[in-house]
């Protein structure tokens, strides 16, 4: 690369770490709200530890779409899935054409090969269009769940809403659907006890 190229890549890098602070609607099990760079992280350790029982897919290619699959909420921040649900009936494209506008900006002063690798993993992502995408999107709701499950949520959180959150993309592996069952588990566990306390 070319001192220019890296002048680029560390402004890139100076944009991304936004993801730092910006904040996602989950909450840690220390009752610190959630950033959606710790979220990503997650969804990374679990593509590893989980990569053994996908045999048929690239780990490097498959952690590569966890690092960049968030990356547009740099610029435009987290929304909600309540929230997404409830936009995608009046905004066209939803979250997503905005998130890759926002994309589209947070790489513009990377190397044209870069930063078509990381639109390209992105898209890949965004349509699920490969193994490895469908995978990532799996397991960024079952780190949401999982989130939900763990964290040290404020009152009135709607646990139930994870019940039907990115099912389409849990269903017919036998190993993600175990998952989803015990996280379903604890989130209708963790719906009660909320409802224990409100009463």
């Amino acid at each position: 690369m070319t001192p220019a190229e890296l002048d680029g890549v560390l402004a890139f890098l100076r944009q991304a770490e936004r993801l730092k602070t910006t904040s996602r609607s989950a909450h840690t099990s220390a009752g610190q709200v959630e950033s959606v760079a710790e979220h990503s992280w997650r969804v990374g350790l679990m593509a590893l530890v989980l990569r053994p029982a996908f045999p048929d897919v690239d780990l490097g290619r498959l952690l590569a779409i966890c690092l960049v699959h968030d990356l547009g909420e740099a610029i435009g921040g987290d929304i909600p899935a309540p929230e997404q649900a409830r936009r995608l009936a009046t905004e066209p494209g939803g979250k997503g054409a905005q998130e890759r506008r926002d994309l589209e900006t947070l790489v513009a002063t990377l190397p044209l090969d870069v930063r078509n690798t990381v639109l390209s993993l992105w898209d890949e992502y965004e349509n699920a269009t490969s193994p490895e995408a469908r995978l990532a999107k799996a397991l960024d709701k079952l780190e949401t769940i999982l989130q939900h499950t763990q964290g040290d949520n404020p009152t009135g959180f709607d646990y139930r809403f994870n019940l039907g959150y990115g099912r389409q993309y849990t269903a017919g592996n036998p190993i993600l659907e175990a998952l989803r069952s015990t996280l379903d588990q604890e989130t209708e566990r963790r719906a009660r006890e909320a409802e224990g306390r409100a009463d």
